[in-house]
């Protein structure tokens, strides 16, 4: 058995407890050693075998969870973040069904909660934004043409950028290009939920300038949008007094009912 397991943003104890369980459970531990916090091997068995992906192909992780399964020994697939996102299970996951072997997947805190957390950040304010655009950059992997930055800037959604900080002054002319203005609000964040942790705000027309000045060129996620100064937003129907909801009568339409 396999099981694709998401570490989390990076604070090792904002890995899942199901996550932290499967661990130390595993015989076998495939993870991202260039992505992932090198505690969470503390929570192997001393019997374990770890194996660093960053130094092996598709072929040799496949290899690998191949010779477990023979032994019938239980797999980790430790990616970072949750590995719904560009984590690139689905390659793996075809190829374990070619070869009969089961899996599951255990869901994990994704980077773009831990960059929210840093900055205190809600993604979806009223009247400001209530989509959230999760893309990156086109660089030596392409991404479809129909989901260039420009075209999704043009929603004047907010945007979560993944693996684009190496390419953050063609990012900036890609989002004013595609309708944000020089002045619109943005954030970086650098190693967000580890030690190292930095956050930087300014505008879309200085991201460049903000990477630069700060040594920013890797490992970091990039955040656009009005949201980012969480000003001017209305206020939630949830818990508006007036608001009647499935739970409470509110205040309007109790008076009517008088």
């Amino acid at each position: 058995m396999v099981h694709f397991v998401g570490a989390g943003p990076g604070a090792a104890d904002l890995i899942t407890v199901r996550g932290k369980q499967f661990i130390q459970e595993a015989d076998v531990l495939i993870y991202a050693g260039s992505l992932i916090n090198q505690k969470l091997l503390t929570f192997t068995k001393p019997s374990c075998m770890c194996y660093d992906s960053a130094r092996m192909t598709l072929e040799e992780v496949l290899r690998v969870m191949e010779d477990a399964e023979e032994k019938q020994w239980t797999t980790v697939r430790l990616h970072s973040g949750d590995p719904s996102l560009y984590g690139a299970i689905r390659e793996q996951m075809d190829a374990l069904d070619a070869r009969g072997i089961a899996y599951d997947t255990c869901p994990g805190v994704s980077a773009m909660s831990g960059a929210a957390a840093a900055l205190n950040l809600e993604y979806t304010l009223p009247d400001i934004s209530q989509s959230v655009v999760i893309t990156r950059m086109a660089g030596r992997t392409s991404v479809p043409d129909r989901e260039s930055i420009a075209s999704f800037a043009a929603h004047g959604a907010t945007m979560v950028l993944f693996l684009s900080t190496a390419l953050i002054p063609e990012l900036s002319a890609e989002l004013m290009r595609g309708g944000y203005a020089y002045e619109t609000p943005a954030a970086l964040v650098y190693k967000a939920t580890w030690p190292e942790e930095k956050t930087f705000y300014c505008t879309v027309g200085t991201l460049g300038e903000t990477a630069q000045e700060n040594g920013i060129d890797r490992t970091a996620l990039i955040i656009v949008g009005d949201v980012v100064t969480h000003s001017g937003y209305g206020r939630s129907k949830l818990y508006d007094p007036d608001f009647t909801t499935g739970y409470r009568k509110g205040r309007t339409d109790e008076d009517s009912s008088h």
